[in-house]
């Protein structure tokens, strides 16, 4: 399944506007996400984090 959304999200274009697509990208390679290892404050923790990198 997620092998499959990191395929659609790849093929997925979409020109002249911004997206979200580069970090739902991101997110589907995450090993928290894979092992299922996140709460509701994840995401916001994770934004803050890669802000600062």
């Amino acid at each position: 399944c997620m092998m499959r959304l990191r395929r659609a999200l790849d093929e997925f274009v979409v020109d002249g506007i911004k997206t979200t697509l580069t970090l739902f990208r991101e997110l589907v390679t995450n090993q928290d996400i894979a092992n299922g290892d996140y709460d509701i404050h994840w995401l916001e923790k994770y934004l803050a984090a890669r802000q600062e990198a």
